[in-house]
This record gives structure tokens, sequence and C-alpha cells, in this order.
């Protein structure tokens, strides 16, 4: 069974919003109305990189168009581009979008998300997959967004799932992660790590790196019993170079999202970046048909799974708890 998310997630997102200085973005709806009455829209959708939970999140968002009458080949259009992990890209990306006036745009990932609200003030804008928004200088607040910007934040229950490490590795007493120094999310989940690894008497050892080539060299400096692995992109998309590095160490990898444990991680009690992008999607439809995203709270997801890779574990060295797996809302063999 599912679990209802923390109750807990809300706050650590306010406490963390007021440590932040936000940036508030200029409204504008163009394009709101875009669909109500049928005629076509044209949405943006840019990305920061390929991996599996930005892509299912992607194809979420789309399947909840399609879903409430927003048909591809029918009334509306995607230009998807991705910035292949450049911010420059990214940056070109939004300009071109806010040239083009699209209808709406999606924007999946912290560092695309920033670039489409420093660039785009003719079309509503959608996040998904930003950890923390108002950090990330997207919306005045998430009650109150403020602009043209609302969505989904993917902020990670990080305390569960180091939790969730102590039960399948109890004499754990060191943790690695890796993750990329110019990004914002990952340094709020770095920061949430810590507090949680202090709780469970776990010591925390970090590496940097700058982008996804950088990963695999970065797990090998750590000398650590396991490695957990945040929603950062470069990592995430470089993650089958960590997992190489865990395996032949013979420690387990935690990871944030179930997409990670699919490519090889051991577990995970995470987000379904699939249902979140839907649920990204459902606002969407909202927004084109006339809300304001000004006025539209950041959603988080409601539902965590906890899905194991009894493959890893066996590749890892690890022997998973009977409890554990009996709990497991997916195995994976």
């Amino acid at each position: 069974m599912k679990r209802l998310r923390y109750s807990a997630l809300g706050a650590t997102l306010v406490a963390t919003a007021l440590l932040a200085t936000a940036c508030g973005n200029g409204g504008n709806d163009a394009g709101s109305t875009a669909g109500a009455g049928g005629e076509s829209v044209n949405i943006g959708i840019t990305q920061i990189v390929s991996h599996p939970s930005l892509d299912a999140a992607r194809e979420g968002f789309k399947k909840a168009l399609s879903e409430n009458g927003y048909t591809e080949g029918g009334n509306v259009t995607y230009d998807e581009q991705n910035a292949q992990g450049d911010q420059a890209t990214a940056t070109s990306i939004a300009g071109k979008f806010n040239t083009d006036q699209k209808d709406l745009v999606l924007a999946i990932a912290t560092p695309t998300a920033q670039a489409a609200a420093q660039a785009i003030t003719s079309s509503p804008i959608m996040i998904t997959a930003v950890t923390d928004p108002v950090a990330a200088g997207l919306v005045d607040s998430l009650e109150a967004p403020g602009g043209n910007v609302t969505g989904t934040s993917d902020l990670n229950p990080v305390e569960e799932q180091l939790g969730l490490l102590k039960e399948l590795v109890p004499d754990a007493k060191s943790v690695g992660i890796v993750y990329s120094s110019g990004e914002v999310n990952s340094q709020v989940q770095v920061d949430l790590a810590k507090e949680a690894a202090k709780k469970l008497g776990l010591e925390l050892r970090e590496a940097t790196v700058s982008n996804s080539g950088e990963v695999q060299q970065a797990a090998q400096s750590l000398d650590v019993d396991a490695f957990y692995v945040p929603t950062d992109n470069n990592v995430v998309s470089s993650l089958a170079s960590l997992i190489g590095v865990a395996e032949s160490k013979k420690i387990p990898v935690i990871a944030s999202d179930a997409a990670s444990v699919e490519g090889g991680a051991l577990a995970t009690e995470g987000i379904n970046y699939e249902d979140l992008g839907y649920q990204t999607g459902l606002m969407a439809v909202k927004v084109l048909k006339g809300d304001e995203p000004a006025s539209m709270p950041i959603e988080t997801a409601s539902e965590l799974e906890v899905v194991v890779n009894k493959g890893a574990a066996e590749r890892m060295g690890v022997e998973i708890p009977k409890a554990v797996l009996d709990s497991a809302d997916r195995v994976i063999d």
C-alpha cells in the first residue's frame, strides 16, 4: 500500500522558504484561456537533461492533458526541448519560448525552471521536479506564488529515506552523498540529509561535481558504508557510474525515486514522478481554462512508495530484511 506523504513536508518547505530570498515574477496570463473553447494550444516543454525520473514527469504531464481533452495531433502541439545539462542552452530555449509566446510552458527541474522564470513573461509557466521553488527564486511563497509560475515540488522525505537505509543496513555508520555544487535543489537536500544523519547516528560525507562526467570519480573518492542519491540531475543522469562504484565496494545505494531503483539502486521511499507530472498536468488544465498561476498554491505528491530491488541487493552484498520486503509497495527481481 502506498504511504500517505509525511505530514512534515509542508512545514519543511515553509521553513526552507523562510530562509531563502525569493524573487517574484511579473504576472501575465497570456494564453490562459486558450483551449477553453476547443481552439488549438501550443505548449513548450523545457527539460534540463534526460533521465528516467524527468522523462516520467514529462509523460505524466502529457497524459493528464490528453485525458482532459488536449490531444496531441489534435488541439495541442508540444514543442519539446532538452538542454542536455547545459544551463546556457536552457536559457536559450526559454528565450525562444518567450519570443514564440507559447500558450503555456512546462519547465522540468530547477535549472530549467529558473531559466524559464527569468525569460518568460508572456506565458504561464508550470514547474515540476523542483525541490524548493521559494529557495530557487521562482515564487513568492508556496501558498501564493504571486507571478506567472506555479506547479509541483518534488521535495523528498530525506529522513525517511535515510531511515530506510538503517533498516536495510543497521550497522552502517557513514553515508556518502554526491551532488552538484551549482544546483539549488541539491543543496536543499544535502542540508536536510545532514540533519537527518545526525538523528540517525550517521556520518555524512560529501563530494561535489559540476557535471555528470565527474560522478564516478566523486563516488570513488568517498570511503563510506552506503550512498544516498538525492534528486540531483547530474548525478541521476549518470547513476550507472555511481552504482558501478557501489557494487565494486559491496555497499548499498539508497535513491530518492523509484525510477532510480529500477535503474539499479537498492531501495527508496519516494515519489512516483509520472504521478507528479500528471498532477502538474491537471494544474495546467486549470490554467489553460482561465485560472491564475499567481493564486494557485505549489502542490506536492500526496503519496510515497517503497520500492526495493532484489537484484541490486545481491550485487551490493545486502540481505533485505523480511520486514522491508513485506512492507514494500513494489519488489523488483
